[in-house]
């Protein structure tokens, strides 16, 4: 259980650093992993209580973090950061 959650956050890990590398999100690459490892983490624990789960560990990862930072509104902080300067 410890090794698929620490994987879990990996590959969390991984998917806000492409997300951000790719110009899918403006956050800044550490904002994005801590925002795709806040969706892992969530998601891990409400499959843990409910048992919801798309199927692997790996496969739950990836929507997740994926689905933490398409629901967190990436381009109203890239608005608001351009107003500042």
């Amino acid at each position: 259980m410890f090794f698929a959650f620490f994987g879990s956050l990996m590959l969390g890990g991984i998917v806000g650093y492409a997300a951000e590398r790719m110009g899918f999100t403006h956050n800044g690459y550490i904002p994005s992993i801590i925002i795709a490892i806040g969706g892992v983490m969530l998601f891990f624990m409400i499959r843990i209580m409910f048992g919801i789960s798309f199927g692997s560990n790996g496969l739950n990862a990836i929507i997740s973090a994926a689905g933490a930072l398409i629901l967190i509104p990436t381009e109203a902080a890239s608005r608001s950061r351009k107003r500042r300067k």
